[in-house]
């Protein structure tokens, strides 16, 4: 005999009516939105790796018998890095492999360029940048394969063996910092990513970490979307004999039907999504398209996780059901907070703060701290909403105040559960998007550095070297001042010590660009640089984390008013009967809707808000440490996240305003 389970199931939702049909359409919703999510916080990761991996080649693994010599320089035109891989031919050796995305070994005075690179010296004079490379009549392009991003600027240039830019002297940099290094090689097989891309990763990793939590419980939440009416309907069919076990196997399926329903639409959504994504701007650039794919078996894997976790929450609430069918029929289900919350987040906060005054942690040591420090703010949470809602009782002097206060104490958890996803977000936010840090608290805006080849290091090379320098600036009609630098400890610019020349010019871009490029003819082993080599990957690292910040507080924004504006309508269908019966009392319709929209803007308020105020005070307090300002565009940016994101909340939950109109008009004429 079959089993009657699944045809019931199919029945029962079926002949839900029109209230029940919304609520499976709010929980697929939920299930849409947290799919989506997922696929981007993995797509973001996995598109970071890739990008590292793309740049990996520039610096290959040394071969002493190798067949060509690579040499890796960086430069810099309006301010942003051009990375120039110089590639020459040993004599005497079997053919050297063409490098990612380039077509053919180069030959010497080949150049290739990278699409935004090319655009860049077709658009600006050539003595800012085209003439910083060999003459040739056309250049030829790198393919995405070689480039980390499409508007990344890379160069490579080919070389001949005796060119002095490939020689020994070229591995001479100023700063380890790996913006410039020399090295025989016979392929391209590196580990080592370039310094713009090597912490994106784990840049990207921290921000899923903080939102994939929020994320889960939304969709977790998916499956308790309509409870109540599930759990009254259940409550019957378990007094009308049906065993826990046909129970828990209806509400299981339904909801991962509803639950896949969604993950699959938000899969879709994705999908359409990519080339969108690919847009955003972060770190060195924007994205390959290939590169934030996770492939089919990611989107499987997702898809099926958004629907187990669907149906688990679902199958969860159903314990009371099972045990106490009466009880729930007569909706006798208190769901207070303990006094236990404190003790384990006091305890859970002490333990942090002890470890991390001892020092010398290991990596995996600190990301089970911040794990930890997420996890007491979670255990916190419920119980901090509950006082609320108890404080906002004692003191409410307005009907709509002393309703929501109510819902809040009566059910702290799930008022939790719609700002959680917020708290963290805001307080990494609003740390990363104001904290700055200065480079070194020294300024050598307007100066442009030479040095000279560690063999020539006598001050009569550095002199000659500046009377060059001074000739080039001429002869490209810059104006400056010229110093010739010998290797004194105490020398107080950029050549730190080193011998060389410095050169002083007036402020703008297109004067440091141009000395730039008329300077590289005076060490072609080591290309002149400013400020900028040494601070380019803070700099990039910097505008990452505020970007980073920003991106995590917006996905943090989405979460939070999917979870507001789904919930809000979840709690009408959930709740018309108390409404209607608020409504026959006399009950304004304005009151029960400001009740709504405090239930929710109160705990935003103080939890996420307070969070976002306390990482920018810890911003704040780290910048005065360094001896730096607050990162204005920063705040700036921060602060029309959050006005754009809370007004996308309380538009989400006005969303709902019909619906409450709709399930109280003329509430004596409600079935229930």
């Amino acid at each position: 005999m079959s089993s009657p389970v699944l045809p019931l199931t199919w029945h029962l939702a079926r002949r839900s009516g029109r209230r029940g049909w919304q609520g499976q359409l709010l929980a697929a919703a939920a299930a849409t939105v947290s799919s989506l999510v997922l696929l981007v916080l993995f797509a973001a990761w996995h598109g970071a790796g890739a990008r590292a991996d793309a740049t990996a080649w520039r610096t290959p693994q040394p071969d002493r018998h190798g067949t060509a010599v690579q040499a890796l320089t960086t430069t810099f035109v309006r301010g942003e890095p051009v990375t120039v891989v110089s590639l020459a031919q040993l004599p005497g050796r079997k053919p050297t492999p063409a490098p990612p995305g380039v077509a053919a070994f180069p030959k010497p005075g080949q150049v290739y360029l990278s699409p935004a690179l090319a655009e860049l010296a077709h658009r600006l004079p050539a003595r800012q940048l085209a003439d910083r490379f060999p003459k040739t009549a056309s250049y030829e392009t790198i393919g995405a394969a070689g480039l980390a991003a499409p508007d990344e600027l890379v160069a490579v240039v080919g070389r001949s063996a005796s060119d002095p830019a490939v020689s020994p002297a070229a591995g001479d940099a100023p700063l380890d910092s790996g913006l410039i290094a020399r090295v025989v090689i016979s392929g391209y097989s590196g580990t080592t990513p370039s310094p713009f891309t090597v912490y994106d990763q784990s840049g990207m990793l921290l921000g899923a970490g903080l939102l994939v939590v929020p994320v889960l419980m939304l969709a977790t939440a998916s499956g308790r979307l309509g409870a109540a009416r599930r759990e009254q309907r259940l409550a019957a069919l378990r007094l009308a004999g049906a065993t826990p076990r046909q129970i828990l196997a209806m509400t299981g399926a339904e909801t991962a039907a509803v639950g896949a329903a969604g993950a699959a639409a938000g899969a879709l959504a994705y999908r359409l999504l990519l080339p969108a994504l690919a847009h955003l701007p972060f770190g060195i650039g924007t994205w390959h398209t290939g590169d934030l794919w996770v492939g089919g078996l990611g989107v499987l894997a997702v898809v099926a996780s958004v629907s187990l976790l669907t149906a688990l929450s679902a199958v969860s609430t159903l314990r009371q059901v099972a045990r106490s069918p009466l009880g729930v029929a007569q909706q006798s289900n208190p769901r207070r907070t303990r006094m236990i919350r404190l003790v384990l987040f006091a305890a859970a906060v002490l333990y942090i703060l002890v470890s991390v005054d001892g020092g010398g942690l290991k990596t995996s040591q600190q990301a089970a701290l911040v794990m930890l420090f997420y996890g007491a703010f979670w255990i916190i949470g419920p119980w901090v909403v509950d006082r609320l809602g108890r404080l906002m009782a004692r003191f409410a002097r307005r009907p709509a105040t002393l309703l929501a206060a109510r819902r809040l104490s009566d059910d702290p958890r799930s008022a939790w559960r719609t700002v959680s996803g917020l708290v963290m977000a805001g307080f990494v936010a609003g740390f990363l998007s104001v904290a700055h840090l200065d480079f070194g608290g020294h300024d050598y805006s307007g100066q442009v550095a030479v040095s000279v080849p560690a063999a020539e290091y006598r001050p009569a090379a550095a002199r000659k070297a500046a009377e060059r320098a001074r000739a080039l600036l001429t002869e490209a009609g810059v104006t400056a001042t010229v110093h010739a630098r010998t290797d004194d400890k105490d020398d107080d610019s950029l050549l730190w010590g080193r011998a060389g020349v410095t050169v002083r010019l007036p402020s703008g871009p297109a004067q440091v660009d141009t000395a730039l490029t008329a300077l590289t003819a005076l060490n072609p082993a080591s290309p002149p640089y400013t400020q900028k080599y040494f601070t380019a990957a803070d700099d990039l690292g910097s505008a990452a984390r505020r970007e980073l910040g920003l991106a995590v507080l917006t996905a943090g924004f989405v979460v939070a008013t999917a979870s507001a504006g789904l919930t809000a309508a979840a709690n009408v269908l959930d709740r018309r009967r108390v409404y209607g019966l608020l409504r026959l009392a006399g009950t304004p319709m304005k009151v029960l809707d400001r009740a709504r929209v405090r239930e929710t803007v109160v705990p935003l308020v103080v939890l996420a808000g307070g969070m976002t105020a306390s990482g920018v005070y810890g911003a704040v307090k780290l910048n005065e440490a360094g001896d730096t300002t607050v990162d204005s565009s920063g705040a700036l940016q921060l602060t029309v996240c959050v006005l754009i994101g809370a007004a996308a909340m309380f538009a989400a939950i006005a969303a709902s305003r019909p619906l409450l109109r709709a399930v109280t008009d003329n509430p004596a004429q409600q079935p229930d």
